[in-house]
C-alpha cells in the first residue's frame, strides 16, 4: 500500500510537484517552509461587485493585505503565478456563508462559479527562510506547527463592506537580533514587510500569547521578545464581519505556494480583472 506523503516527504519539492501533491489532496497539511526561494499566498474569493470593493480595500490595506495576484472573473487560473488552478492548489480551504464557517474542504471545483474572482495575497511565509538565513529561529517551522496568530485592536480602513481590525502572526525572537528581524522583513513589503509591533501584545489587544485565535502557540527561550507582523488571514476576520453571502479563504497556514521567487514582488495583471 502506498502511504500518504506527509509533511518531510514534499518539503524539498518544487512547488509544481508539491502543488501535484495537494491538487490530488495527497497531501492537505500546512506549508510553512516548503518552496524555499518561492512566494507563498494567502487566497480570499469573492463574488460580483463585493470583488471590486475587495480590490479597493486591500489597495488601502496594502501591509496585511498585500495584493500579489488577481485572477479574471469567473477564471480559476492565474499564470501570473504558475500553472495554478485555484479550485484545488491549496491544501485546504474555509468556506464562509454569511460571515459563517460552514465547512472545510480541500477542493472547490464545485462551488466554482462564473462570477467569482480570486486574489493572492502576500504570506509572511516567505520571508521566513530570510529569517532563518540570519539566524533567526522559526520555531514553529522546527516543531511542525502553525505559526501563531491573533485577532488585534488594530484598526484597518474601511471600504463599502469591508472593515475590522488586523490579523497578526508572532515569532519569538531573540532581543539581539529584533533589529536585524526588522531590517531583513522590511525588504518584503509584497509578503507584509517589516513588523507593526514587537514587545507587549497588550498593547495591541492581545492579553494572552498562549491564547491563539488560529495556529499554535509558540515556546518562548529566556531573552526572546515577540514580534507581531500583519497576517495575510486578516481578510478572514473582515470577511466573517461584512457577512457576504459566499466567500472562500485558505485555511490558516495552509497556502497557494507559487513560482514567483520571493524576494521579486510580483506584478499583479490588474488588466485580467478589469477585462472580466
Amino acid at each position: 500500500m502506498t502511504r500518504s506523503p506527509q509533511y518531510e516527504d514534499i518539503l524539498n519539492m518544487t512547488p509544481a510537484e508539491m502543488r501535484a501533491q495537494i491538487r490530488s489532496s495527497a497531501y492537505t497539511g500546512q506549508t510553512a517552509g516548503f518552496a524555499k526561494g518561492n512566494l507563498q499566498a494567502n487566497l480570499a474569493i469573492l463574488e460580483g461587485s463585493l470583488a471590486d470593493e475587495f480590490l479597493e480595500f486591500c489597495d488601502r490595506n496594502s501591509q496585511p493585505c498585500p495584493l500579489v495576484g488577481v485572477s479574471g472573473r469567473g477564471n480559476p487560473l492565474m499564470p501570473g503565478l504558475g500553472d495554478i488552478d485555484i479550485r484545488t492548489d491549496i491544501p485546504s480551504y474555509n468556506i464562509y456563508r454569511h460571515g459563517v464557517l460552514t465547512d472545510t474542504v480541500h477542493d472547490i471545483s464545485d462551488l466554482w462559479n462564473d462570477q467569482m474572482v480570486a486574489f493572492a495575497l502576500g504570506c509572511s511565509f516567505t520571508f521566513e527562510r530570510a529569517l532563518a538565513n540570519a539566524g533567526i529561529p522559526m520555531k514553529h517551522i522546527k516543531a511542525n506547527k502553525t505559526v501563531p496568530m491573533y485577532s488585534t485592536s488594530i484598526d484597518l480602513e474601511p471600504v463599502g463592506a469591508f472593515s475590522g481590525t488586523m490579523v497578526v502572526s508572532m515569532r519569538a525572537v531573540p532581543k539581539d537580533l529584533v533589529d536585524k528581524a526588522v531590517e531583513i522583513t522590511d525588504g518584503f513589503p509584497h509578503a507584509h514587510g517589516k513588523p507593526v509591533h514587537i514587545g507587549d501584545g497588550a498593547a495591541i489587544g492581545i492579553s494572552d500569547l498562549n491564547a491563539v485565535d488560529w495556529g499554535e502557540p509558540t515556546e518562548f527561550d529566556d531573552g526572546d521578545v515577540p514580534v507581531f507582523w500583519a497576517c495575510g488571514v486578516t481578510p478572514q476576520n473582515v470577511l466573517q464581519a461584512s457577512k457576504p453571502p459566499l466567500c472562500i479563504t485558505h485555511t490558516p497556514g495552509r497556502m497557494l505556494v507559487t513560482d514567483v521567487p520571493e524576494d521579486v514582488p510580483p506584478l499583479v495583471d490588474r488588466d485580467l480583472f478589469s477585462a472580466a
